[in-house]
């Protein structure tokens, strides 16, 4: 069976085609990075109109990509949120009417599924049960994944998420928009051992995350670079005292996520550990998530490079995976649309303990 994915939850319109044995079939994907520049960044009326402009020609891609017509479908998978409000309307819209048209059923998708089953596209995918470490620009999580469906919040983030932290850091260093690539770059130019910049929460005994202390202490770095006591837009810090500072941030923020990591498989008692979303594309994050794995013979799983951000196949393989677990679900035809621009995973709970 083969399920057109859509992804419109922020600045990516995703498009995608799988087949419930997970192969993507053709998929297409467009970045607003461009239009979003020049303010810094994201502009939610601007990202869902811009959604609307680009579905259409996306489809027709992937559709010619993948040789496949719209009556050889058998659903269709959309992101239902969590996301801007405006921009999961534009995709949920679309994707509502175009099942409607074609009767078929609609599969809603939670945005951080598609993330955390990603992986599983790989070439050498996990298997079920694994620990997962979800880090993207809005989300910062730990889950106990015991197979489809079937997850576990171990901890999250009490304030930023980890690429959050990232973009928010590499603006205040004077860092082109997107701030996260840019910061990333710049790290390996610089002395992470400069500046000792704090790794809150990493001894809190739990798996939660706080970065904005971390941010506090780079902007408290950076002003006094710049010989400055209050903070400003434009802060004069010569570029090798940047790249020391990104550095730095970059090495704090790593070692947090690497040792929660590996603490959380410990206790969960998988030897296998999975990372998803925008953040896990980062090389230095990679590099020491390898090492300390394989010092304690945990298994790392990433999703190619393509699919860490934001994309279709990933919410397509999502709804794949669920039709061909529940069959059924082809009977359900449901066109009663609803997004839900903040919603859990799954229900709130408590962070598991470290043990």
């Amino acid at each position: 069976m083969m399920v057109l994915g859509i992804e419109s939850s922020c600045d990516e319109t995703g498009v995608a085609i799988c087949t419930t044995e997970g192969q993507i079939l053709g998929q297409a994907l467009h970045s607003q990075i461009a239009m979003h520049k020049d303010y810094g960044g994201v502009v939610p009326e601007l990202a869902s109109r811009d959604h609307i402009r680009r579905l259409i020609p996306l489809l027709e891609q992937v559709q010619q990509q993948s040789g496949v017509n719209l009556n050889q479908l058998h659903a269709v998978a959309v992101t239902t949120g969590p996301g801007l409000p405006g921009a999961l309307m534009a995709g949920s819209a679309f994707a509502y009417s175009l099942a409607m048209g074609l009767g078929l059923p609609v599969l809603p998708i939670h945005h951080l599924e598609g993330h955390l089953l990603s992986p599983l596209l790989s070439q050498n995918p996990p298997s079920f049960p694994f620990t997962a470490l979800l880090v993207s620009g809005g989300h910062s999580q730990l889950m106990g994944v015991h197979g489809l469906g079937n997850y576990q919040v171990l901890g999250e983030t009490l304030d930023d998420a980890a690429g959050e932290a990232f973009d928010k850091t590499a603006k205040m260093i004077g860092l082109p928009y997107p701030g996260g690539p840019a910061l990333a770059k710049l790290a390996e130019q610089g002395d992470a051992q400069r500046f000792k910049l704090p790794r809150p929460m990493l001894h809190s005994g739990d798996f939660m995350f706080s970065f904005s202390g971390l941010k506090t202490a780079v902007l408290t770095t950076a002003m006094k670079l710049a010989g400055v006591t209050q903070p400003a837009e434009h802060m004069a810090i010569a570029e090798q005292d940047k790249a020391d500072l990104a550095a730095s941030f970059q090495a704090a923020i790593v070692d947090v996520l690497v040792k929660k990591s590996m603490a959380a498989c410990k206790q969960m008692g998988h030897k296998r550990l999975v990372v998803a979303g925008g953040v896990g594309a980062n090389r230095m994050l990679r590099k020491q998530l390898h090492e300390s794995a394989h010092k304690t013979g945990v298994e790392v799983f990433f999703p190619e490079l393509n699919l860490c951000t934001d994309n279709g196949a990933m919410i397509a393989f999502a709804g794949a995976m669920h039709l061909r677990a529940n069959p059924t679900l082809l009977n359900q035809k449901n066109y009663a649309m609803q997004t839900r621009p903040r919603c859990a995973l799954v229900p709130p709970n408590e962070a598991t303990p470290l043990v």
